[in-house]
């Protein structure tokens, strides 16, 4: 089943066209990751479905409808984002943060109902990150504050998760904290993701399907069996892969590389 899509999607800036003319389908309930050299339009594609930038022509559509016309509110109930950078939670707790993902079901004056206190908590908890409840986000640790901006994004109740790159900055045990973290909400919530990620080792190993973009075109949309292949990864990044097996989970891995030099 698919519930979102991309029908021939174009999105620059100016008149410099970053992606042309896009079609790619998000399988439902699985994780995606999109992977890509820098400055291939992975970042700005996230952008374009989630609506925080406009595309200039083509859909992006979700449910049947195109995003472009769908009420704000209506929208962050069905998609959250966290970006590459979040916004500074400067002076703020963690359970202040997190209760801004309530945001799409408040009314009036914006005060948190019984039930917006209840989702708070429910997404601390799935996080494991309720022990910082009343601890400054400035306070945390790298991983603890990508946890905590997990929370946020949780406590808005879509069923569709982006994350641009939610690794950066992150040591090992903390990547591998935050991608489990993302697996769990997939397995056990049916949770849609799809993210952007550098490592493709990481990429190969989390997701059930793999997006390569190579300057603002799919060269190859697949399983991890599919995608990560020495010829695949030629045409994206340019490199000379060896390819093996994880031996804990048996998908694919880049074991080595060289740099293809010259035309």
């Amino acid at each position: 089943m698919v519930r979102l899509y991309t029908d021939n999607v174009s999105i620059g800036y100016g008149e410099r066209l970053i992606v042309k003319n896009l079609s790619v389908q998000i399988p439902d309930k699985k994780i995606t990751t999109i992977i890509g050299s820098n400055g291939c339009g992975k970042s700005t594609l996230l952008k374009a479905i989630t609506r925080i930038i406009s595309h200039q022509s083509g859909a992006v559509i979700l449910d049947g409808e195109s995003i472009a016309k769908e009420n704000t509110k209506l929208l962050a109930k069905k998609m959250a984002i966290l970006p590459q950078t979040p916004e500074s939670a400067s002076g703020l707790t963690v359970g202040e943060l997190v209760s801004y993902g309530r945001f799409p079901y408040q009314k009036g004056f914006g005060r948190l109902s019984k039930r917006d206190y209840e989702v708070i908590d429910w997404a601390l908890e799935v996080t494991g990150t309720k022990e910082f409840k009343f601890r400054p986000v400035d306070a945390l640790s790298g991983g603890q504050r990508q946890r905590v901006w997990i929370a946020m994004a949780l406590a808005q109740e879509t069923e569709i998760i982006f994350l641009d790159e939610p690794t950066t900055y992150l040591d090992m045990a903390h990547q591998l904290e935050v991608l489990e973290l993302l697996q769990r909400l997939n397995a056990e919530q049916e949770r849609t993701i799809v993210m952007v990620l550098h490592d493709l080792n990481q990429a190969a190993r989390f997701a059930d399907f793999i997006i390569a973009l190579k300057d603002g075109e799919v060269v190859k949309a697949g399983d991890c069996e599919e995608v990560m292949t020495p010829e695949v990864l030629k045409k994206v990044f340019r490199i000379d892969a060896e390819i093996g097996r994880d031996p804990r989970t048996n998908k694919p891995v880049c074991v080595t590389y060289n740099l293809i030099k010259g035309d």
